[in-house]
């Protein structure tokens, strides 16, 4: 298979050169390379021969006369293609208000939960997943998925399998980390108790 275009040389003339000389005085040869005056007029340009083009190349260095520091910011802004950045997950709430106004766009209309009220809390999060519960859970959801998990992986219900015995171990354990967490939930004051 033949390639039917042509690869441009980085060497290659600039189709958009201006008809004239070389701007290296005294050079009679025809300008079509272009390089930059500076760093900070990056589109302004110097016109020139290939040969005078490759001597300006040479001696080009952007960071010329800048201190370390300089060159650290200069880096760091280049990462980000000159745009201001910020971590993931801190824009300012940006990204929640937007969501809350797509929402109601959208006609889910759904309240936004209080960031305490989405997630659990960290030590309860392997705890709730061993339980198979979804944040936030009451101590009688709780309490009644551990008896449920209990009945079904107990040693005696499974032939003294010692897999369902390690199992029932993780749930326990599960189970007395939720309980410890969990306030209980307030007595009805004409409640039998």
């Amino acid at each position: 298979m033949t390639r039917t275009t042509r690869r441009v040389r980085a060497f290659a003339p600039d189709p958009d050169a201006p008809a004239q000389t070389c701007d290296v005085q005294g050079c009679p040869h025809p300008a079509a390379y272009r390089a930059p005056k500076s760093r900070d007029h990056l589109r302004d340009y110097y016109w020139f021969c290939l040969e005078h083009v490759r001597a300006y190349n040479a001696g080009w260095d952007y960071y010329k006369g800048m201190s370390p520091g300089e060159i650290e910011v200069n880096l760091r802004a280049d990462t980000g293609w000159q745009r201001p950045t910020w971590p993931l997950g801190r824009n300012g709430g940006i990204g929640e208000a937007l969501e809350a106004e797509l929402a109601a766009f959208a006609g889910i209309g759904r309240a936004r939960a209080t960031p305490s009220e989405e997630r659990p809390p960290p030590e309860l999060r392997e705890a709730l997943g061993v339980l198979g519960l979804q944040w936030p859970v009451t101590r009688e959801a709780a309490r009644l998925r551990y008896r449920e998990l209990a009945k079904r992986h107990h040693p005696d219900a499974n032939g003294g399998d010692k897999s369902a015995e390690e199992r029932l171990k993780t749930i326990n354990l599960a189970y007395a980390t939720l309980r410890r967490s969990l306030t209980p939930e307030p007595v009805a004051a004409n409640s039998p108790h």
